[in-house]
């Protein structure tokens, strides 16, 4: 026989009539307070009591006051009452007005394109929010992690997800030193890759490492690299590329300002691939607090604003 785990239907109705009628001394008073007659506030105390199976109140004619298990029993309910409205009072709040804490989640790359231009100028506007950023490139699941919302590229999002477009579509691009090149060549097929240094990234959480993926006309190639290097996040497989370690595929607005400087250059253009972009995402709208939907708000104000560039592009 499986045990019977439900809560028992009804054992604290009345607890809110018991409290009123505890502090007001007066069955009459308390129904005031509530706006019941007198005798449903009397055939609720008794249904109580009869619950617990001890009388809670001393009834006279001129006065009405508490018995021993009446005494023991205001002891506890009245500030574990007093701690549900606050919890109920706080709950509400957040539904009202921008207010809480915001936890999103994000590849710790993307902290440095779109938080950091706008966390200082988010956070004035809207002081009652705080902010937690974290950054990592595994996929997480909102739900279960207790993040408010994520930023992931869209080939990535789940379908039962909201989506907010933050970026344009953008490309993966092979990039390495001028330096690095000029010593091993530049690859003109996949097959070439097999002679060059490949920086490898390890972002799942089962710890298989992340192949290359190349666009050839319509059809999608995975190639497997090889190289003497793994990271587990985009910015240290910047680093490591901008050391001349080897080849990365990085997405371009990563890198774009190391490849106006010169500083990096982009390899197989012609079988580059293309990712829809990044997208803010979360559960479902009705499950949207104020302070997501004024990050979401001010997130659009700034793409419109051009303070995100890397991301207008």
């Amino acid at each position: 026989m499986k045990p019977d785990y439900a809560i028992p239907r009804n054992q604290l109705d009345g607890l809110e009539a018991f409290l009123r009628v505890a502090v007001r001394k007066s069955f009459r008073a308390a129904a005031d307070d509530l706006g019941v007659s007198p005798s449903a506030i009397s055939q609720t105390i008794r249904q109580m009591e009869d619950r617990i199976g001890v009388p809670l109140f001393i009834r006279t004619t001129r006065a009405v006051g508490l018995t021993e298990a009446g005494l023991r029993f205001h002891a506890q309910a009245a500030p574990a009452w007093a701690s549900l409205i606050a919890a109920w009072e706080d709950a509400r709040t957040l539904g009202e007005r921008p207010s809480g804490l915001l936890r999103l989640n994000m590849p710790r790359a993307v902290v440095r394109l779109l938080i950091e231009p706008i966390i200082a100028d988010f956070c004035a506007a809207y002081p009652d929010i705080d902010v937690e950023v974290i950054g990592e490139d595994a996929l997480v699941d909102l739900a279960t992690s207790g993040h408010d919302a994520g930023i992931r590229i869209g080939e990535l999002l789940e379908a039962d997800m909201i989506s907010v477009r933050i970026s344009a579509p953008f490309r993966y691009v092979i990039v390495g030193t001028p330096a690095y090149l000029a010593d091993h060549g530049r690859p003109k097929t996949l097959a070439d890759l097999k002679l060059h240094n490949c920086i490898r990234q390890r972002v799942s959480r089962n710890g298989a490492l992340n192949g290359w993926r190349f666009a050839d006309g319509n059809r999608s190639v995975d190639v497997t690299v090889k190289g003497r290097v793994v990271v587990n996040e985009l910015t240290t497989v910047v680093a490591m590329a901008e050391r001349g370690m080897g080849l990365a595929q990085i997405s371009e607005p990563l890198v774009e300002a190391q490849i106006t400087a010169g500083q990096l250059e982009t390899v197989l253009d012609h079988l580059a691939p293309s990712s829809p972009g990044l997208f803010l995402h979360y559960p479902g709208h009705a499950q949207v607090l104020p302070k997501l939907r004024a990050f979401i708000d001010h997130l659009k104000v700034a793409l419109a604003d051009g303070r995100l560039p890397h991301l207008n592009k």
